[in-house]
């Protein structure tokens, strides 16, 4: 008869080294959190803060005792968040977007302290007893950005992924609860969500569900093409900040856009297109919401340009090129597959087969890009059951390059002048200059090699 084996030495399962890591880190999280927000809340009380920032509509807002139920439920979110994660990467993930909420919150708090400018009304049973509780650690300050609004967006994804479809309504009803509660508990000024989201939604991006952090993308040096871009991305962001800030009210919504253009400038910089978070499924919900004023900026750009040219051209053997379509075009033009280039622009869901491999605007690829793209047209070419589209946001560059590649790469063209002279047949306005015909030039010469 086997001896029976020691508790102690039985091997963690993955499942047990989760709940481990998780309750490493909500030991750390958990005083964190009480000891870097009480001490704001003192900072401002002993400053004597006055200062507030509403609008008077929100005179208007009631006052919901009810509603600090849902209020104090995201501290017990807070916690169960750790057990939608599968993985330790998730688990540590989390605690990042947590973390890094609570500090940029409170880097916040001490730096423009406000304080709320209501006197909140009286509240009696349950609602009442709660409100008291509330009252022990915190005070009328820590406003902008709200931190129960940050920690909620993180949180709300991560229930969001988790739950079967079923629930997942449960979930958005209950988190809209807990957004509306900051206001109707007298916690927060409008101002404060807002802004609150903008940090939760920063957080997701800095630390993605799938695919490397954005952050990452640092350890490699940007060109100097990618650098003025940054610079000129940069400067409008500026401006449209400097704008929203001086005019004040309504203009302060120009701080959406202007917080886009920089995190654009970021990806410019560092990441490249990996920092618009942009794979088969689509963009993030986080780039999704955080570059939104970008992404339609660049969209109306697109149909401007393309007004007079908007339908795609035929190449060679199935393979067109033209500006992103639409899910009417796609029908229209009968197209069986979808081979996107654009990091910017979301691309039009249907039955037909859909490949992206997302570059910069107004940036060359590198030789080994061009490669890649041409390998990935000739397959989904090869897949696809009817023509094939290759798009970006105009069709006249990136989409261009990448069909001349094919044509380099599979034989159909004999050289580089020959591959962009039937692209440019085929769309006359496409635009492929010295850098891009280098890129060209070298990815012949990186084929040819290997098949020597």
């Amino acid at each position: 008869m086997s001896r029976p084996v020691p508790a102690l030495a039985l091997p963690l399962t993955d499942g047990r080294i989760h709940w481990l890591r998780s309750i490493g880190w909500l030991v750390l999280l958990g005083p964190f959190f009480f000891l870097s927000y009480g001490y704001a809340n003192s900072m401002a009380a002993a400053r004597g803060v006055t200062d507030a920032l509403f609008f008077e509509w929100e005179r208007a807002i009631p006052f919901v005792p009810w509603s600090i139920v849902p209020y104090w439920s995201i501290d017990l979110l807070y916690g169960l968040s750790f057990l939608c994660c599968r993985s330790a990467q998730a688990v540590d993930r989390q605690a990042y977007r947590l973390l890094a909420a609570q500090c940029v919150s409170v880097a916040c708090f001490l730096l423009f302290p406000l304080r709320f400018a209501f006197e909140r009304p009286a509240a009696d049973g349950l609602p009442g007893t709660l409100f008291t509780l509330l009252a022990g650690f915190d005070q009328p300050y820590n406003q902008a950005p709200s931190l129960h609004i940050s920690l909620l967006v993180i949180i709300w994804a991560c229930f969001a992924r988790a739950v079967p479809g079923r629930w997942r309504g449960v979930v958005h009803v209950w988190a809209l609860a807990i957004g509306l509660s900051v206001l109707t508990t007298y916690q927060h000024h409008f101002i404060d969500v807002p802004t609150g989201a903008a940090v939760g939604l920063l957080c997701l991006w800095l630390w993605p569900e799938r695919g490397p952090s954005p952050l990452a993308g640092w350890r490699r040096r940007a060109s100097r093409g990618r650098l003025r871009l940054a610079f000129a991305y940069l400067a409008g962001a500026a401006l449209l900040a400097a704008a929203a800030l001086a005019v004040g009210g309504v203009a302060l919504w120009l701080a959406w856009p202007a917080l886009a253009l920089a995190l654009v400038a970021f990806c410019y910089a560092g990441p490249g297109a990996a920092g618009f978070q942009k794979d088969a499924t689509g963009h993030s919900i986080a780039a999704r919401c955080l570059l939104a004023p970008y992404m339609l900026g660049a969209w109306l750009n697109s149909r401007a340009w393309t007004r007079r040219q908007p339908r795609p051209d035929a190449v060679c053997d199935g393979v067109w090129v033209g500006r992103m379509p639409d899910a009417a075009a796609m029908r229209a033009g009968g197209f069986a597959a979808l081979f996107d280039l654009s990091a910017e622009l979301p691309a039009p869901r249907g039955p037909w087969r859909y490949a992206t491999l997302p570059w910069l605007d107004l940036v060359a690829p590198e030789s080994s890009a061009l490669i890649a793209a041409a390998r990935g047209i000739e397959a989904e070419r090869r897949a696809a059951n009817g023509p094939l589209l290759v798009c970006c946001a105009l069709g006249y560059s990136r989409s261009a390059a990448a069909v001349a590649a094919w044509l380099l790469l599979s034989g159909r063209a004999a050289d580089v002048d020959q591959a962009v002279a039937m692209v440019a047949r085929a769309r006359p306005r496409v635009v492929l200059g010295d850098d891009l015909r280098a890129a060209l030039a070298g990815c012949a010469a990186q084929t040819g090699s290997a098949d020597d």
